[in-house]
């Protein structure tokens, strides 16, 4: 007996809905394009967290759109490019050296985590919970 060739994707005349073969049913063809994955790094997922606690149609809103992945994204990339130029800034005005480091480490992290501590508090008031 003879297979039966089944076309992977088929147009209902009637309705204009192009259907696609997948295993033995046609299901609805998306005619959009899948959402690209980008990379969600620590401030992306808090941000997640945040409108998932708190922001719940925005982040119902951007999960039905297929535009979250790229929105936490971009709130990741914005953070951490805040945050590394807080720190420089803020390092940079207290006057903590590589001089420093190579003198007194102890003292060189203490004061870089009090700035990096400060950066991350600003961060989180400017982007991720606004």
């Amino acid at each position: 007996m003879e297979a039966l060739m089944m076309e992977k994707y088929i147009t209902d005349e009637r309705t204009g809905l192009k259907y696609e073969l997948v295993g033995d049913y046609y299901l609805i063809a998306g005619d959009d394009e899948p959402e690209e994955e980008r990379p969600i790094g620590v401030w992306g997922q808090r941000h997640l967290r945040y409108l998932k606690k708190h922001r719940r149609v925005r982040y119902a809103n951007l999960l039905t759109s297929g535009e979250l992945n790229a929105y936490l994204a971009d709130i990741d990339r914005q953070a951490e490019e805040l945050f590394l130029r807080l720190v420089k800034q803020m390092a940079d005005a207290e006057g903590i050296t590589e001089t420093l480091k190579a003198s007194d480490q102890m003292k060189w992290v203490r004061r870089m985590n009090s700035c990096r501590d400060r950066a991350t508090e600003i961060v989180y008031h400017q982007v991720i919970y606004a």
